[in-house]
């Protein structure tokens, strides 16, 4: 029931029904002169069924997932004017799924930030969802910003260009004109702050080092990253 893509050696797709969307991926796939943009790459993604759902109100909980179906490579491509998710073959490269990015296709988790319900689709449009989790919460954040940078630069290409109708200026230099450059010179030992005479001829601060520059302070502070939520589902190794 999971493995609706093909392989690599899938022949073009003919007579295709439904979704226009899961369509012209699935048609993409076989083509070769379409050049495939990878937004990021996420080895060991865990699949799993999803289990029947108590209520349409409540969201998908990773911890009810029992039922591990598949584990391999997790790509958001782009491909034309397509974008989407593909569940990839880590060994023999062959193609296991492919979720195209629209509203409603991918959903996260209330229990866990590491899993994700994703409605992948075939060529004909029949469509079922899947779980996703990842061993790391870093892999989920590369997996979210890919998605969003993918929206961003489709919604941006969608935008007219409007040509500029300012007033235009010559700045092309005459015949005959010259340009003239004046380069201040600066004492080399001219920091910042002064440095001090420290009695030997030599100029040197009170530490005997010279002082740091102002612009230079503070810059050795660390940036440490959020600390991660204190209730989540186990990781699957």
């Amino acid at each position: 029931m999971f493995r609706i893509g093909g392989s690599k050696s899938t022949p073009p797709v003919r007579n295709i029904v439904g979704d226009p969307k899961s369509s012209l991926f699935h048609m993409s796939i076989s083509g070769t002169d379409i050049v495939e943009r990878v937004h990021v790459q996420i080895l060991n993604a865990h699949v799993f069924k999803l289990p029947p759902r108590q209520t349409v109100s409540v969201g998908w909980r990773g911890s009810d997932w029992k039922d591990k179906v598949w584990q391999g490579t997790l790509k958001v491509v782009e491909r034309g004017d397509e974008c989407a998710i593909l569940l990839v073959d880590s060994k023999d490269g062959s193609l296991f799924a492919v979720c195209p990015v629209q509203e409603g296709a991918v959903e996260r988790c209330i229990d866990s930030s590491r899993y994700f319900v994703l409605r992948i689709e075939n060529a004909k449009g029949r469509h079922v969802f899947i779980g996703v989790a990842f061993n790391e919460r870093n892999d989920a954040f590369d997996f979210n910003t890919a998605l969003e940078d993918s929206k961003r630069e489709r919604a941006a290409a969608k935008l007219p260009v409007k040509p500029y109708t300012g007033p235009t200026k010559d700045y092309s230099i005459k015949e005959g004109q010259k340009i003239h450059v004046a380069i201040p010179k600066r004492d080399p030992f001219d920091f910042d702050e002064p440095f001090e005479d420290n009695g030997f001829g030599e100029k040197d601060s009170e530490s005997g080092h010279g002082k740091i520059s102002k612009r230079n302070k503070g810059k050795s502070k660390k940036f440490g990253m959020l600390a991660p939520p204190s209730k989540d589902t186990p990781k699957r190794l």
